[in-house]
């Protein structure tokens, strides 16, 4: 019987099997409970939808002109530019001053927030909602008034207006250095008679970028945690749906994201929300929203209430997400970023690359580094797992005499080979085990070089000038001395040639599968190799093409070993 299509045949039915679990167990139990919540879909949210699908003017301008519609308070700091409308009171305009949208450092720097009428709308918003038509709220079209001119880390500001109730509503305002707001909502009733009302903070969107939604290895869209459990709806999904509610439940934080950027409100923790993610559309665009709402509060005659969130508003580094975590106990915030199913791993990683880079400034040495360690780390079980393939190799002799003697009988050449097995101690599976170890670090690297924004941009040496980006330059055009850009298809650069020799020699200086087809199989894969992994981040490339220059280095040494007869 053959040992490999046994092993195969045993990783498949394992892995119905679990993916059966799975479903059963745990999907099933889920969807029938997010059935239950979407049942409890009230009033209260349906107006909150209908208030942020209101626009000011239903016509869509450009950005500038829709930022001059309306009165505005700047918003400055080292990190963000923008302002607040006066006009509804919305974020709806914000520029992260320390990102370009490209590598050129003269290029436009990022812009988060539009304002709703502008083409790629996407705004936050704070405000309050009654059910009693006597009592005047604050909408989308109040005039707010302020007692400052600029929002700044050392200046916060404090807006107010008062209905003809006489019912003062107050908002205050506060930046830290980075990107959180701290916003103070108070109700003062000043009228004769007592008040119900519920707080609501939203996040809506524009959003039409049909390429973007084509990224299967990173999530984008609606995001939250909700009872301490990450809640994360692409934007299609969501666009399916239609909205999914979550009723009375304790939101820790709610919001959308992008693969390096992040909207997202951190409602007071002192009080339970129903909240929702929602898809509309406005004007013919698709309008996406992430809100909440408090549950109702009364206020006496002559009494106040006030609540505080938070809004994070600006890039996702990963050390600003753990100290938010940290300093104001937001559950999951770092998972704000999309570390895959390697969690365990791939945070670890990334936190060991952001270690030596504050040494060594450059974070493609930096992922040198970590690839040394990790080949430390498995460097005996890379020994054993070499020995027993050349172990392998060897008995192959024997092996084909058993399989000529017992070509009648399976039942006895299992138990024959297995005997052979035990008498020279080989482990027929060992020799995989360093590869199995590997895929998980390979794919969390991956996912360390594609979703954290501290290598967006980040350089190595040459040409490579961003880390998650390919390679740029390509053999088709002798990596650009001949006057012409080949096709996508062609762009075959310096490091994935690096990286398919190297594999190459590494394959050359070990031992060689027994089985003709694996070996016809292995020789190809350098170049099956060069042409898939060509389009992958080239810190990719620079971390394989060196895990398989360690590998060579390390293969000398053990057949320097063997020839010594140690």
């Amino acid at each position: 019987m053959n040992y490999s299509f046994l092993n195969l045949v045993t990783a498949i039915v394992v892995s119905v099997l679990i993916i059966f679990g799975w479903q059963h167990f745990y999907e099933k139990p889920k969807l029938q409970r997010l059935a239950e919540e979407q049942k409890h879909y009230t009033k209260t949210l349906e107006s909150v939808k209908k208030e942020t699908q209101s626009t000011n003017v239903d016509k869509v301008v450009n950005r500038h002109e829709a930022l001059n519609l309306s009165k505005r308070i700047p918003i400055k700091s080292t990190v963000l530019s923008g302002s607040i409308s006066l006009q509804g009171l919305r974020f709806d305009d914000l520029t992260l001053l320390k990102y370009h949208t490209s590598l050129d450092e003269n290029s436009p720097p990022v812009v988060l927030f539009s304002p709703s009428a502008a083409q790629e709308a996407y705004f936050a918003e704070i405000g309050w909602l009654g059910n009693n038509k006597n009592i005047k709220f604050p909408d989308s079209s109040t005039i707010w008034e302020a007692d400052g001119d600029i929002i700044s880390p050392d200046k916060p500001i404090t807006f107010t207006w008062t209905n003809p109730e006489k019912i003062k509503f107050v908002v205050k305002v506060e930046l830290d250095d980075n990107y959180m707001f701290t916003i103070k909502q108070i109700t003062i009733n000043h009228s004769s008679h007592p008040m119900q009302t519920q707080y609501y903070a939203l996040i809506n969107r524009t959003y039409s970028h049909e390429s973007e939604r084509m990224v299967n290895i990173l999530h984008q869209g609606m995001i939250g945690a909700v009872n301490g459990e990450l809640k994360e709806y692409n934007y299609d999904d969501i666009k399916d749906k239609k909205k999914q509610s979550f009723t009375k439940n304790k939101v820790d934080w709610l919001g959308i994201t992008d693969k390096y950027w992040l909207a997202a409100f951190i409602p007071d923790p002192s009080y339970q929300y129903s909240s929702n993610f929602i898809y509309g559309i406005k004007s013919g665009m698709d309008k996406y929203q992430a809100d909440f709402v408090s549950t109702a509060q009364i206020i006496e005659s002559g009494g106040s209430f006030e609540v505080t969130h938070k809004l994070f508003a600006g890039a996702k580094k990963v050390d600003l997400l753990d100290k938010y975590e940290n300093q104001y106990n937001i559950k999951l915030f770092d998972r704000a970023i999309d570390f895959g199913w390697f969690y365990i791993l791939t945070k670890p990683i990334f936190n060991a690359m952001n270690f030596f880079y504050l040494y060594v400034g450059n974070f493609g040495i930096s992922i040198m580094i970590v690839t040394i360690i990790i080949k430390l780390a498995m460097f005996t079980l890379a020994n054993k797992s070499y020995r027993s393939m050349k172990k392998m190799k060897n008995l192959q002799p024997q092996m084909e005499r058993l399989k000529e003697l017992y070509a009648d009988d399976k039942t006895r050449l299992n138990q024959e080979i297995m005997s052979l097995y035990k008498k020279e101690k080989v482990n027929p599976v060992s020799g995989c085990l360093p590869l199995l170890v590997q895929i998980p670090v390979f794919f969390s690297i991956y996912k360390v070089l594609y979703v954290t924004i501290e290598m967006r941009h980040a350089p190595f040496f040459g040409w490579i000038h961003d880390l998650s980006a390919p390679d740029p330059t390509t053999i088709f055009n002798l990596f650009g001395l001949l006057p012409f850009t080949p096709p996508v298809f062609l762009m075959i650069g310096a490091w994935p040639i690096i990286m398919a020799l190297t594999m190459y020699l590494q394959q050359k200086m070990s031992p060689q599968p027994a089985d003709p087809v694996q070996a016809m199989v292995m020789k190809f894969m350098p170049l099956m190799f060069l042409f898939m992994f060509s389009s992958f981040p080239a810190g990719l490339l620079i971390y394989w093409s060196w895990n398989n220059i360690l590998s060579i280095i390390q293969q000398f040494y053990i057949n320097k070993l063997d020839k010594n007869g140690q």
